[in-house]
């Protein structure tokens, strides 16, 4: 079994995963933020499961948007386990809007969450890992870069700039042995708290107005995601959590490099099935075949 830290445990895709690891039998670091204080019920009840159940789950503070806050993370558990196999990139926020209405600098705030944070826990795991030469890098991303949705401008961005972060990362870390996944949810309306509290321009003033036609398209927007689902599907995102203890379960090596997890019928994994065809076959004209291969010690 692993040792696995992810991010974003407190709700949601996050906090069902850390549970469904940790009682599949991983050590499972459980961070988010503020857990002394503003999330300190949400990780009480983590560490309440954890001692009626019996299960290998613990919580740790990590704020995605802070380096030294990540590099604290993941050196409390090599203190605490001794070693990190897995790190699960789930944090993330959602915003809805019309694009000319968020400032540049609220655009960039959501991408300094959403895809530098990335970065920044890989910063501070991956000398680990490559002095062991293994790992495992989880990306939680989102089958948004294909879809496209309208309405959520910023929030696309920032998921289709993570994925891209993901897949040239993977390039140059497949070779020192550290495996990529990068798992993509479909659309859930229930059981996340991310259309509850997405975030809107803070000051949209007039611009908001400028697109008054269009209010009554972006006013059923969550309404018009539901309708995607076939009638009498649950969209529990409780399924993301059992791919991905699939997906660990599988031995080094043998993981895929994406699993979509979609219940709204789009064409995902037939897109990603297209481009990475394409991609492959760029990479390999270039004469750079083994970045596309994970080498085993």
């Amino acid at each position: 079994m692993s040792t696995v830290l992810i991010t974003g445990a407190g709700t949601g895709i996050g906090n069902l995963t850390a549970q469904a690891l940790a009682r599949a039998g991983h050590r499972v670091y459980a961070s988010m933020r503020a857990p002394g204080t503003r999330n300190a019920a949400r990780a009480d009840e983590l560490r309440g499961l954890a001692a009626a159940e019996g299960i290998d789950l613990h919580v740790v503070e990590l704020d995605v948007a802070s380096q030294e806050s990540a590099d604290r993370a993941v050196a409390a558990v090599l203190d605490d386990a001794g070693t990190l196999d897995v790190v699960i990139h789930n944090a993330g926020h959602l915003v809805t809007g019309y694009v000319e209405a968020f400032t540049a600098e609220e655009i960039a705030h959501l991408i300094d969450v959403n895809t530098l944070g990335v970065q920044r826990l890989n910063r501070a795991a991956l000398p680990h890992m490559r002095e062991r030469g293994t790992g495992t890098l989880l990306y939680v991303g989102s089958t948004i870069p294909v879809t496209t949705p309208p309405f959520l401008g910023p929030y696309v961005v920032s998921k289709a700039a993570m994925d891209s972060l993901a897949l040239v990362t993977s390039y140059e870390v497949a070779p020192l042995g550290i495996e990529t996944v990068i798992v993509m949810p479909g659309a859930f309306t229930q059981g996340t708290d991310h259309f509850p509290k997405a975030g809107r321009p803070a000051d949209a003033g007039g611009v908001t107005a400028g697109y008054r036609a269009l209010d009554p398209l972006a006013d059923r927007n969550e309404e018009a995601t539901a309708g995607l689902f076939t009638p009498g599907t649950t969209a529990d995102p409780v399924v993301v959590a059992e791919e991905i203890t699939r997906i660990l379960s599988l031995p080094f090596g043998e993981r895929p490099f994406r699993s979509v997890v979609d219940l709204t019928n789009s064409l995902v994994a037939q897109a990603n099935s297209a481009v990475l065809e394409a991609r492959s076959d760029f990479v390999r004209r270039m004469g750079f075949e083994e970045l596309l291969h994970v080498a085993r010690s």
